[in-house]
């Protein structure tokens, strides 16, 4: 369910145009293209026609502000015109959070946004998503629990499948299954 709307069977697309935005745990994006390019080709999809293909990008005014506008939301503006391969992990991941916000949507789906990243950079994701979280509904799938504990408003708890526990950072953080499960004694 959507906002009241049950999205069951729609086309990636379609839920896009909805207002959902995903990324996924392994990095997506266009490792040959700009991080501006990546960004554009994100807006451009939702412009809802592909039939604008003899018009050049660079002539398309809202989709280029468009891409802009996601760069500087994820806290690449300086990194426009590099190459995506030339991006350390941290600033690819977080090029596919501005592809995604490119999109405009309303609601954040981010699996594993941190996997792989070292210290600095999983901090500077954290602020970045602390930043998304005023503007976007989030359902972040994160294992890294101190992240979680930082981001979270409400948390549910999973183990092989099932719901263990939901609640907020503080109800979860006293619950002694959840202790035993992921979080150890550091966190009790």
């Amino acid at each position: 369910m959507l906002a009241g709307r049950d999205i069951t069977g729609l086309q990636a697309h379609q839920i896009s145009r909805l207002g959902v935005g995903r990324s996924y745990q392994k990095t997506n994006v266009f490792l040959g293209f700009t991080a501006f390019e990546n960004c554009r080709l994100a807006a451009q999809a939702r412009m809802g026609s592909s039939m604008r293909f003899f018009r050049p990008a660079t002539r398309l005014t809202e989709v280029n502000r468009t891409a802009e506008e996601a760069l500087v939301a994820a806290g690449l503006e300086g990194r426009s015109g590099r190459i995506a391969s030339e991006l350390s992990h941290g600033e690819q991941r977080q090029l596919e959070i501005a592809m995604t916000l490119a999109t405009r949507p309303r609601l954040l789906l981010l699996d594993e946004p941190l996997a792989g990243m070292g210290a600095e950079e999983s901090a500077a994701m954290v602020e970045l998503l602390k930043r998304l979280v005023k503007s976007h509904a989030i359902l972040l799938v994160e294992h890294d629990m101190d992240a979680v504990f930082a981001l979270a408003d409400q948390l549910t708890v999973m183990v092989n499948g099932q719901v263990l526990d939901s609640g907020t950072p503080a109800e979860i953080r006293a619950n002694a299954q959840v202790q035993e499960a992921y979080l150890g004694e550091s966190h009790a």
